[in-house]
């Protein structure tokens, strides 16, 4: 159920100041899906400013519409022209009232996320609780597993052992078509009692449907997305045709699609990204839905860096995130985080960030140096 905290009344939280970057942090390494390569990770950081507290997030769209619709000129635009001159001067006693403030535009759900999550982090800050606490979840660690990108086939095989012969909890395997079968094949020889999951991003159709049997024989945790972001009604079919369970990522944008795709066994695992369904009140939702069907969920990534890796670390206490998320080390992607604190993973268990809101802070030099555009309202 929603965390009772969730409208726990405080005084009101008036936002003075909104401060909107957009970020470009070098990868190490190129990461390549199904939908293309990643050199850099370029991203929204949006910073609330109420009295001496800030509340900070950032946004997990792209450049390009290639994962969902969601972009980060389309996202700017929207904050600066819509959403910031509802909220900066205003006064929010609690997320639920800023929800209700956001509810009436349509879609822009990795925007309005941006703006929810920085007003959680502050609001917790303000009642000096970790962000955990207020969302209803517990522990100082929660278990990760790492996602590995498109790759020659022997270089995926020594980075699966390598990882997991660090601890990871789960190696998902990025697949597209040609890229699939043998890939598999070979990781599950090298790892025949590892976790593993394949993620298609969308790259498959029902006409693929022999592959997809063909992945029912590695005993994998699941299938993330294998047909088009938008298409519960294939999944549903796809289900009935194979034994491993399909996990659903970009079809589930609400609660509503998590309850659809339930009813109609589309799905029976769930990756929450809680950027990609609006914020952490909706991802709650989601996750609750999920537990009624007795449905495990995890956290998925972004290659976020380190302000919403805290967030989703913060989610992922909750009790029905049953699979390892995907927030592994930091310095697996980025030389330098643009936060003070280090996100490491250590066996496998990714410890929660200590302290008020998120427990992170900014690394405010580091952040000049790599800041694109900057706007304050």
């Amino acid at each position: 159920m929603t965390s009772p905290l969730a409208t726990r009344q405080s005084a009101a939280l008036t936002i003075d100041s909104a401060e909107l970057r957009v970020v470009h942090l070098p990868l190490i390494n190129p990461f390549t899906t199904s939908t293309g390569t990643m050199r850099e990770k370029v991203l929204p950081v949006l910073v609330l400013k109420s009295g001496e507290l800030e509340g900070i997030a950032e946004g997990v769209m792209d450049p390009l519409p290639d994962y969902l619709d969601d972009t980060i000129s389309a996202t700017t635009h929207f904050l600066r022209e819509a959403i910031l001159p509802h909220v900066v001067g205003k006064s929010f006693a609690n997320p639920g009232e800023l929800e209700r403030v956001l509810a009436p535009w349509r879609g822009h759900w990795m925007a309005k996320a941006t703006v929810e999550m920085a007003f959680w982090d502050l609001w917790a800050k303000s009642l000096g609780l970790p962000l955990k606490t207020l969302l209803g979840g517990s522990g100082d660690k929660v278990a990760v597993g790492v996602s590995l990108g498109i790759d020659e086939i022997e270089a995926t095989v020594e980075a699966a052992k390598r990882h997991h012969a660090e601890g990871y909890k789960r190696i998902k395997l990025k697949i597209q078509p040609g890229h699939d079968i043998a890939l598999v094949s070979a990781v599950r020889a090298a790892l025949p009692g590892a976790r593993l999951s394949v993620d298609a991003n969308t790259a498959y159709t029902l006409a693929d449907t022999k592959v997809m049997r063909a992945l029912d024989a590695f005993d994998l945790e699941y299938i993330e997305q294998p047909l088009a972001y938008d298409d519960l009604h294939d999944h549903a079919v796809l289900q009935q045709r194979i034994v491993t369970p399909i996990c659903l990522d970009e079809s589930i944008r609400s609660a509503a699609d998590a309850r659809k795709a339930l009813a109609n066994d589309a799905t029976r695992v769930i990756n929450i990204k809680v950027g990609r369904v609006g914020g952490h009140a909706e991802a709650m939702r989601i996750h609750d839905i999920a537990a009624a069907w007795a449905v495990p969920v995890w956290c998925g990534g972004m290659l976020e860096a380190g302000i919403g890796r805290a967030h989703n670390i913060h989610l992922s206490t909750l009790p029905n995130f049953r699979k390892p998320g995907d927030t592994s080390s930091a310095s697996r992607y980025f030389r330098k985080d643009i936060i003070m604190e280090s996100l490491e993973t250590e066996d496998g268990m990714m410890a929660v960030p200590q302290g008020p809101g998120i427990g992170v802070r900014l690394d405010r030099e580091f952040l000049e140096s790599v800041t694109g555009e900057r706007e304050t309202f």
